[in-house]
């Protein structure tokens, strides 16, 4: 009885000493796999993603110890309501505290970026931006763009696209209808999504304006046309309304606008220090340059993507009888009737070293 007692002991702490090293390995093996690392690591569960087939992932992530012991927990456990998402997890977290985050969902996102649309930039600077910022490049953008099937659609889905941005002459049909403002976007958004949010911006901004819009002798594309060429040309004018006025004066005087800037635009040149030749300025078969003086009104579409103080002021200008402008260097506007006027306002400026040129 003795020695079968004996060898009942035995077992029995034999028995134990298994069952308490078990639990000592299970708990070191679920635990954190480096309690000082706190660097993020990235970890996205799909679509297809379920707690039985993670292991692996968090294994070969660094992010548990033990595959088997991963399985144990999960089995012993048996965790739900596993969420699609990319999660910021460490390793310092425990194999709990992993499961609980992957539980909870994640509005985590790694790939957002800021990118900022000024006011006045033009399709080709916004496409160098998103190519800088995106996974997509510049080319991706551009052919997009011009892709007529894709434009179509646009046009179907947002009030304020016409078929007047389908016009054989215009370079980029979504010219002057993408919104500057910054945005947080991912950076594996496509081209159509980052379209998608920057028409959804102009969609918000014009729909405040509809009614004039609507009421108006002008189509939306000219509107939109004008308060382009309002962005570029008024520079730091404070009185935008007043420039515009001055801008439909000429348009309604059968005037060339001798807008610089479309000249600049229409010759695709983007750095206005450039001094325009004679043969760029002269260029009247091109539907942009309006400082050839036999070309009358609006450009064929807009030159730049416009603020809302342009747009504002391109639909709503101000009444007057004045057919030139000139903003000093505080932004102070001179409006005047005549060329005559007009120089000497300038020449006057320049004396005063307030010349804004």
């Amino acid at each position: 009885m003795k020695l079968i007692s004996k060898i009942i002991l035995i077992i029995v702490s034999c028995l134990i000493l298994i069952g308490i090293t078990i639990i000592t390995a299970y708990n070191i093996n679920i635990g954190a796999v480096d309690k000082k690392n706190k660097n993020t690591i990235n970890f996205e569960v799909t679509e297809n993603s379920t707690y039985s087939n993670l292991g692996d992932e968090l294994y070969k992530a660094g992010l548990i110890k033990s595959k088997t012991f991963y399985k144990i927990y999960v089995k012993l456990n048996k965790p739900s309501n596993l969420q699609k998402g990319i999660y910021a997890l460490n390793k310092s977290m425990s194999l709990k505290e992993i499961i609980n985050s992957l539980g909870k969902g994640s509005t985590y996102n790694p790939y957002i970026v800021s990118i900022t649309i000024k006011e006045g930039y033009n399709i080709r600077k916004i496409a160098s931006i998103i190519d800088e910022k995106t996974d997509n490049s510049y080319d991706d953008v551009m052919n997009k763009i011009t892709d007529k099937k894709y434009i179509n659609t646009l046009i179907n889905k947002y009030w304020f696209l016409s078929t007047d941005i389908t016009n054989a002459d215009i370079y980029y049909p979504l010219e002057g209808y993408l919104f500057p403002e910054t945005y947080q976007i991912s950076s594996k958004n496509t081209v159509e999504e980052i379209f998608e949010i920057l028409l959804n911006q102009m969609d918000k901004i014009l729909t405040k304006y509809k009614t004039d819009i609507q009421n108006s002798s002008y189509t939306i594309n000219q509107i939109v046309t004008l308060a382009s060429i309002i962005e570029l040309e008024a520079g730091n004018a404070n009185d935008r309304a007043g420039v515009a006025g001055v801008f439909y004066n000429r348009i309604k005087g059968n005037w060339s606008l001798g807008s610089d800037v479309t000249t600049y635009y229409a010759n695709k040149i983007d750095d206005f220090k450039h001094s325009l030749t004679k043969t760029e300025l002269n260029s009247c078969n091109n539907k942009y340059n309006t400082r050839c003086s036999t070309y009358k009104g609006l450009p064929v579409g807009p030159i730049s993507n416009p603020s809302e103080e342009s747009l504002k002021a391109a639909i709503n200008p101000t009444s007057h009888n004045y057919y030139y402008f000139v903003a000093d260097g505080s932004g102070k506007t001179y409006l005047n009737t005549n060329s005559t006027g007009h120089n000497n306002t300038i020449t006057k400026l320049k004396k005063e070293n307030n010349w804004c040129a």
